[in-house]
Formats: structure tokens, sequence, C-alpha cells
């Protein structure tokens, strides 16, 4: 005859320690601010960035063409003058490149501008890194007013075709207490010769 089981083990409440978070953003942005062992100098409006030759092919497409271009390819440091960008927008894009997100804002700034966001937004396009331009698309359909709809459907339908952003603008149009003070606005006519506002007016 069996006796009766024992009752099981009380179940501890204890948990594990948990995991640590990940500590490469944080290394790869140290190799970008201390430049060691940097191959690249990025010129841009002045100011020259220093960069690792295969961080930026690994991360863009366009970085990987112009820098596998016969005349500097074979170059111990690489030279690239960088047009059309403000040198503030291409440091966002570069610690971008090399940790996957945004740099921190100023604490009294709380966030990056709008039109900080909107240029952020064409560099991303311009360098094919399609999860920064998802970024700045998200940030800027939450920022659509009166002030600021025109140039970003402007953006989004003349430099990178975002078509989230640009639902989001003519939505906000189409709106009856918006479309009136729209049409009166200076950017109005530019935008509707561009084609940009379709049969929103």
């Amino acid at each position: 005859m069996v006796g009766p089981s024992s009752p099981p083990p009380p179940r501890s409440t204890r948990t594990g320690p948990s995991s640590p978070p990940p500590e490469l953003p944080g290394d790869l942005e140290r190799a970008l601010k201390d430049g060691r062992g940097a191959d690249v100098k990025l010129g841009v409006g002045g100011r020259v960035f220093s960069a690792h030759r295969f961080i930026l092919v690994a991360r863009s497409p366009v970085f990987k063409a112009e820098l596998s271009h016969p005349t500097t390819a074979n170059k111990v440091t690489q030279h690239l003058e960088v047009v059309d960008m403000e040198p503030d927008i291409f440091e966002m894009l570069l610690h971008f490149v090399y940790t996957d997100s945004l740099p921190p804002c100023n604490v009294d700034q709380g966030d990056y501008g709008t039109a900080a966001m909107q240029y952020l937004l064409v560099a991303a396009d311009r360098y094919r890194l399609d999860r920064l331009k998802m970024i700045c698309e998200e940030k800027l359909c939450r920022r659509i007013d009166l002030k600021t709809v025109l140039s970003m459907l402007a953006v989004a339908d003349r430099h990178c075709c975002c078509k989230r952003l640009k639902d989001a603008c003519k939505a906000f149009i189409s709106l009856p207490d918006v479309m009136g003070a729209v049409v009166m606005s200076d950017g109005f006519k530019d935008l509707k010769a561009a084609h940009c506002l379709g049969r929103v007016v």
C-alpha cells in the first residue's frame, strides 16, 4: 500500500538577477566620441567628423558606395565631403549610425524641434537609413499643426515620399476648421502647384 504523497515544496518567490542592459550601443558611442581607430574623415559645413569605415559601410548602402569608390577605397584614411547638410543634423545621423538611437536632448529642450526632425528625415532618406526615417516620421506625425503642416507635407512629398506623414498631413488639412486657414497661408499655392495636396482641396 502506497502512503499519501508528500506535498510539493513551496515555490520560491525570488527571481533571478535581471539581465544588464546592452553594452554595445554605449561602447560604439564612446568609439565615435574618442575617435580611436577612426579611418574616415567627413567634412560637413566646416566641421570634420571622425568615423570608422566598417561601421559606415555596414549601416548605410550610400556610405558603402561612397567609401568603395576606386579613388578613395585604398587610402589609409578616407576623406568625404558632405554637402547640403548642417553639421548638427549630420552629428545626429552619425550618432544613430553608431547606436541605433537618437542622441539625448538637452534637459530643458525636452525633445528635438520640428525643423530638426524634418532635416533629419531628409538626411535619413538620403543615406537610406530606413529605421531612422520611420522614427522621424513618427515624431513628426505627432506634431502636425497649422504652423507645420505645409512644410511637413512638402518634406514628405518632395524628398522622402513618406506615405504615413503625407497621409497624416492631408487628413489634418481636410478637417473643416483647418482647411480655410491652410488655403489662406503663404505656402498653399506652391504646394498646390506641385500637386502635393492631391484631392484634399
